[in-house]
């Protein structure tokens, strides 16, 4: 029987958190939909491969499928490619997923036609209590989300975060608008990246539109190395290098200038930050210090991007120059 819809878990090197994955989505309800489960082993050296093969002798609904192609979105979309179902869904294999997480995906479809994209909650299985400085505010490093009890109806005007732990997506979005963007995808341990949202950006400005539906819930099981501030210092300098890659046009928009191509307003909020960090060190107020030192080490990755792509601009504009002056050579 063909799937309604079909589940894409891309893993790399999760052996110990894979198989928990894989049976969270095996053991839905008895009213869930048709599906199938397509995991995408993205060049794993451990044992991800032998795990996968054992539970799909046990389940015929699971899919093991490899791309060698080292980074997320190659994996994805190798799993998009195999994919038979009219919705496509998508998570981790740090996740665990509702009995109902399916059939919640599905009803809103049903219930909003005019819905491209649904995404839900994603929320945290903690290995220990987080620390007092991990508050919501620093809940993007984990790739949590919970914009509360109300559905929510989500445009280009008015964008909130689903995040590729707890998304689906109707068939066509994807004949569309295009795949996932090589350029903005995390790399084996790499973080910070942009995949998602890329990717969601094409979506909406295409005029679609998405839903956000609190019913659809999953658990992400969070790592213990993700409640130490390195990991989050990692994770916003990378993604400020990926928000320079990116270009949006929210973060472009300026008739202020630029310098060493960063926007202008973007240096006074870094200023702003810095001054709000100094006050909250001095006040020993660590929550908000940490904050602002994030947001500072974000820029500082923007910053770094931009300015080394300013740098080989000029050296290539230098080059030109250098060309055209130059004699031309003789023709034989």
């Amino acid at each position: 029987m063909r799937p309604e819809i079909s589940v894409v878990l891309s893993t790399y090197n999760r052996g110990p958190l894979l198989e928990s994955a894989l049976r969270s989505v095996l053991a839905q309800q008895l009213a869930a939909p048709a599906f199938e489960l397509i995991v995408v082993d993205n060049n794993s050296t451990d044992g991800t491969r032998a795990i996968v093969e054992r539970v799909a002798a046990e389940d015929g609904r699971v899919r093991y499928v490899f791309e060698a192609r080292q980074g997320l979105s190659h994996a994805r979309n190798a799993g998009i490619v195999q994919a038979q179902g009219a919705f496509i869904a998508f998570t981790d294999d740090d996740v665990r997923a509702e009995p109902d997480w399916l059939a919640a995906i599905v009803r809103a479809f049903e219930e909003h036609p005019a819905a491209d994209v649904v995404g839900g909650r994603v929320l945290p299985m903690w290995p220990s209590a987080p620390p007092a400085w991990l508050t919501r505010d620093h809940w993007a490093p984990l790739a949590l989300v919970d914009h509360g009890e109300h559905l929510i109806a989500i445009t280009s005007g008015h964008s909130i975060g689903v995040v590729g732990a707890n998304m689906a997506f109707r068939r066509g979005v994807f004949d569309a608008v295009g795949l996932f963007a090589t350029d903005f995808q995390r790399v084996k341990d790499g973080i910070g990246s942009l995949e998602d949202h890329e990717f969601l950006l094409r979506v909406y400005r295409s005029g679609r539109q998405g839903v956000y539906d609190p019913r659809i819930v999953v658990h992400a099981e969070v790592q213990p190395n993700r409640l130490e501030p390195a990991y989050h210092r990692r994770w916003h300098r990378g993604h400020g290098h990926f928000h320079a890659l990116l270009r949006s046009e929210q973060m472009e928009a300026t008739n202020r200038g630029r310098l060493l191509g960063v926007p202008a307003p973007l240096y006074r909020q870094a200023l702003e930050d810095l001054i709000r960090w100094l006050r909250a060190t001095v006040a020993r107020d660590r929550a908000n210090a940490f904050l602002y030192e994030v947001r500072l080490r974000f820029f500082y990755g923007f910053f770094r991007t931009r300015r080394r792509e300013f740098r080989e601009q000029a050296r290539a504009a230098r080059r030109a120059r250098l060309k055209r002056l130059l004699p031309a050579e003789p023709q034989r």
